[in-house]
């Protein structure tokens, strides 16, 4: 074999950070044996796999149709390192979430996946679905668990399960209490909603379809918190995840409206490149997702 899994990390490594450095610092290298470790691999077949832009590495067409098997090589040889040293549940998983999912569902989820194998290193990384989506789709994580649509060549979506979103307003809110609130109504509120780009602001802009160039979109904020306090403050309504609203509704700092001519029905999905090879530990979470797959009593979200 006239490559060494060595060089396959330098260059997924520089493919992921575009740059030589970086990519060294990653792998605990020195600049110099990473540098040469890529140029033999180009040299010993005469081949170019990125385009040199100053200080950047970019991927060039041949490094880009490559990159997909030299994940998959990794990440097989990895896992078959980890079952020569017993090592059961010992790899590693790199989530990412958007923000309702990764602030109100993951973290429990990853607390029970570390009961069941205390070996595994679980890291999360929470962003809108579109910055999720990149990330999956440039293998900087294995997988995605987003609240958008996606249709995208390089990723595979899988439902995960349903959600809704819930229009809401402070408790002394004048629509408070009434039932229902008709369009007219709607379009007579200072709405405070998630930023472009983001699964919940999908949703929202898909279920006001025929009225929403004539809302009055007075904020919008990209932290589900912050759109709370900001209509607990009087600043307007809002319309997110009825998972990140029950505690405020609980305790009585929000109220729901009723809005029952719009749909604002939802799925959660999952997201994984097409590519990806399964490893133990992304073949256990799936499960777990499976088992997390509805609002189950049993689990405390």
């Amino acid at each position: 074999m006239k490559f060494s899994l060595r060089q396959l990390q330098v260059f997924l490594a520089t493919a992921r950070f575009e740059n030589v450095s970086r990519a060294a610092a990653a792998l605990a290298m020195s600049q110099s044996a990473a540098s040469g470790a890529l140029k033999e691999l180009e040299s010993q077949f005469d081949v170019q796999l990125f385009d040199r832009l100053g200080k950047r590495l970019q991927l060039s067409e041949l490094g880009r149709q490559l990159r997909p098997q030299a994940e998959r090589l990794l990440a097989e040889a990895e896992a078959f390192e980890a079952a020569l040293g017993g090592e059961q549940g010992a790899g590693s998983l790199r989530l990412g979430a958007t923000l309702t999912i990764g602030n109100y569902l993951v973290v429990p989820m990853i607390a029970a996946f570390r009961d069941r194998f205390p070996g595994a290193e679980i890291s999360l990384q929470v962003a809108n679905t579109e910055t999720i989506a990149r990330q999956v789709a440039d293998f900087e994580l294995d997988l995605g668990m987003i609240e958008g649509e996606l249709n995208h060549p390089r990723l595979q979506t899988l439902h995960w399960r349903d959600d809704e979103l819930q229009v809401f307003a402070a408790p002394g809110h004048p629509l408070a209490g009434r039932r229902p609130v008709s369009d007219r109504q709607l379009l007579q509120l200072p709405w405070i909603v998630r930023e472009p780009g983001s699964g919940t602001r999908q949703t929202f802009d898909r279920a006001m379809h025929g009225i929403l160039t004539d809302l009055d979109i007075a904020m919008e904020l990209q932290h589900t918190e912050a759109i709370k306090r900001a209509v607990e403050a009087g600043l307007g309504v809002g319309c997110l995840s009825r998972i990140s609203l029950r505690e405020a509704f609980a305790r009585g700092s929000l109220v729901p409206l009723q809005v029952p001519q719009r749909d604002f029905s939802r799925q959660l999905n999952l997201i994984m490149h097409r590519e990806k090879f399964h490893a133990s530990t992304l073949t256990r979470w799936l499960e777990l997702c499976r088992e997390y797959n509805t609002e189950n009593p049993s689990h405390v979200f």
